[in-house]
């Protein structure tokens, strides 16, 4: 490490903060500094690594090819040093969790009074992202993602499999007497699909094209929307439409429901050694997840 010595620690925080906020005067703010002064530092710190970190165009500050890996790398290290002071402070930090939307709003959020009445010290956030955050470069200590389990910046653990389904409203399916009624039927799709339909439809002996006639939405929740104001068939998956469901406001017309190789997945950073907090959420969930009806048995 005798390389840090040329550097000064203040620089890389400069270079670090501009890189990720994407403008002088916002890594000023954070920093609690003048611009000046961060400019003034971002200059010396690319003089003592012999680097430029950053074109200066019409537009701003913009990262060269180094200066990208350089930042990165910057990251990724005060990140790490994050943690180090909070351990060395014996202060357990909130616990930050990547939640699947679905997962979040139908299954997470009903639950949290049960989390806090077990862990009343326990603080945490939930991020409802849909894409994938990397537990690598983020200080997301935890994340439940709904997928194959195919991820390589942590350690999946299947939580609940899922298995899929056609849903439509109740009127909409008193015009079917059978599976093979769903090819004169418009089909309500929406974009990137984890499940398909010729899995279904090969599980219930049926062959040949749907009608994809229906609209195509981008957003799956439009696509149930659609299908609960009555404007076709959609394949869905359990806890996506368990409300719907329980409430009148979809059916399932037909009994098969077809195993998939998708779940939701409660994934752990890896090479990160677990705080307490996230040791207790993940027995927590743990628990949780025996109780539920839904979960897979042994």
């Amino acid at each position: 490490m005798k390389n840090l010595n040329r550097v000064h620690i203040n620089g890389l925080r400069a270079v670090e903060a501009i890189g990720r906020l994407g403008s002088l005067p916002k890594a000023a703010a954070e920093l609690g500094v003048s611009v000046s002064a961060v400019s003034q530092q971002l200059i010396r710190t690319e003089a003592q690594i012999g680097h430029t970190v950053f074109d200066r165009t019409r537009a701003g500050l913009v990262p060269t090819f180094f200066g990208k890996g350089f930042i990165a790398r910057l990251e990724e290290g005060f990140q790490h040093l994050s943690r180090a002071v909070a351990m060395a402070d014996g202060v357990e930090r909130t616990l930050l969790l990547s939640v699947a939307p679905t997962f979040a709003s139908k299954w997470l959020v009903p639950r949290l009074g049960r989390l806090r009445a077990a862990h009343p010290d326990m603080k945490i956030r939930i991020d409802p992202s849909p894409g994938i955050l990397d537990l690598k470069n983020s200080d997301i200590d935890l994340a439940i993602r709904l997928g194959n389990g195919d991820w390589h910046d942590g350690a999946p653990e299947c939580l609940l499999p899922q298995k899929m389904f056609p849903v439509c409203t109740r009127t909409f399916a008193e015009r079917l007497t059978g599976p093979a009624d769903i090819f004169r039927q418009p089909i309500i799709c929406y974009e990137n699909p984890m499940f398909s339909w010729d899995e279904w439809q090969t599980a219930a002996g049926l062959g040949g094209p749907l009608s994809f006639d229906g609209p195509t939405f981008s957003d799956p929740w439009l696509a149930v929307e659609a299908t609960i104001s009555g404007q076709g068939i959609m394949l869905a998956w359990e806890l996506f439409v368990e409300d719907a469901l329980a409430d009148g406001r979809l059916v399932a017309p037909f009994p098969l429901r077809v195993p998939s190789n998708i779940a939701y997945w409660l994934v752990s950073p890896k090479n990160r050694k677990p705080t307490l907090q996230m040791q207790h959420f993940q027995a927590w969930i743990r628990t949780e997840i025996a109780l539920d009806d839904r979960a897979p048995t042994a």
